[in-house]
């Protein structure tokens, strides 16, 4: 949330990067209906980001996707339903709506950092 209310503009690709990692450690173990899909956008948005030139158009169809799923599952978590659901509307706004895109099984099997256990 603090990247998001900076301004996600501000935020640098390689800054980001490490965001979306942090976000798929905490995701890892999750069994929540909608975490993998959650993750598997979450590798392809860390992929581009850690793109030299990341595609402008991707990453603001994967925001929204993010989004949307974030909103959904929200009501699922044990805790903090409310800051997800505001995370979910900061990523959907931050986004474009987009078709789906293909699952990009490398960027979810090659994460950059080792993921952190709960």
């Amino acid at each position: 949330m603090n990247a998001i209310n900076r301004g996600l503009d501000a935020t640098k690709p390689a800054k980001g990067a490490d965001i979306v990692e942090d976000w798929e450690a905490a995701l890892a173990d999750s069994d929540v209906s909608g975490a993998k899909g959650i993750l598997r956008d979450l590798g392809s948005l860390r992929k581009q980001l850690e793109k030299d030139e990341p595609d402008a158009d991707r990453v603001h169809a994967l925001l929204h996707r993010l989004g949307t799923a974030t909103t959904k599952i929200a009501d699922k978590a044990d805790k903090s339903q409310d800051k997800l659901k505001a995370l979910g509307e900061a990523l959907t706004e931050a986004g474009e709506d987009a078709p789906d895109e293909e699952e990009d099984t490398e960027a979810a099997a090659a994460p950059k950092r080792a993921r952190k256990k709960s």
